[in-house]
């Protein structure tokens, strides 16, 4: 039980220190808020309206980890390294590629909502 809480003050101090140190998840930790609210409105099945908000929170979910691979390379060496470049590169991929999933996901929900497929 000692395990357990000690693992969920880690996760709010994580989540507090990428909410204060980054403008592109505190962006997403509002989209999230808005989505709770408006998958309500868009779909009526239960399984829809999770992966709605599934999708968004997935957003965030990959934006924590690239911010903390980005803090991480920044912290193991100051200098310009092309390595170093490329792994942020594809960090931020990954952010691009989950903002894509979320995005797909809700056009085609809207979409159906709104009878245009």
């Amino acid at each position: 039980m000692e395990r357990l809480l000690r693992a969920a003050i880690n996760t709010w101090h994580g989540l507090l220190a990428a909410a204060r140190s980054e403008e592109a998840f505190r962006q997403e930790l509002i989209a999230l808020v808005v989505a709770i609210p408006v998958a309500f409105l868009v779909a009526e099945e239960s399984w829809k309206r999770l992966a709605l908000i599934a999708v968004v929170a997935f957003v965030l979910v990959v934006e924590l980890l690239n911010t903390a691979i980005e803090k991480l390379a920044d912290r193991v060496n100051l200098a310009v390294d092309p390595q170093i470049g490329r792994v942020k590169d594809m960090g931020s991929a990954a952010v691009g590629l989950a903002l894509l999933i979320a995005g797909l996901t809700w056009l085609l929900a809207l979409a159906e909502r709104f009878g245009l497929i």
